[in-house]
């Protein structure tokens, strides 16, 4: 992932997990939630970043894999929204990404969910409670438990 841009490798992974989904529903849900976390990911850079030529080499991909109706826009879009919550509570999903997306973090996913609904937030000038709002909540309670930490203790 250079500049936020796909190559192969990063194609060929997203595939990967999407062809471990086991029914049509499952894979392209699956296919969303790696290609937007890939995406996500790589704005986390201090380069320069071609929004205009990321955006459409990520949408020519999204549309040869998926088809027509279905943009880096609506994916992002998928992944703010309660849709996406069988995917990360998941743990074929999570083993199959995490195995396979070795680019991405496991540790980082809750992050980039909450940077993408942050970005939302920004557009759209709505409040992103809701339950994929509430899962990243369980998510830090839950790493502040393993990590020793009281849940609700702040930084």
């Amino acid at each position: 992932m250079h500049n936020g841009r796909m190559d192969t490798l990063n194609k060929d992974s997203i595939l990967a997990v999407m062809r471990q989904g086991r029914t049509r529903d499952e894979s392209t849900d699956w296919f969303r939630v790696a290609v937007g976390l890939y995406y996500v990911a790589g704005l986390m850079t201090k380069e320069a970043i071609d929004f205009k030529t990321v955006d459409r080499e990520y949408n020519r991909f999204i549309y040869h894999t998926i088809g027509g109706g279905h943009t880096i826009t609506s994916v992002l879009q998928f992944m703010s929204g309660k849709s996406v919550l069988p995917v990360l509570q998941s743990e074929r999903f999570m083993k199959a990404f995490t195995t396979t997306c070795t680019d991405v973090p496991p540790d980082s996913i809750p992050f980039l969910l909450e940077l993408n609904l942050g970005v939302a937030k920004n557009i759209s000038k709505l409040e992103v409670d809701g339950p994929v709002q509430d899962w990243l909540e369980a998510q830090k309670r839950a790493q502040k438990t393993r990590e020793g930490g009281a849940a609700d203790e702040g930084i």
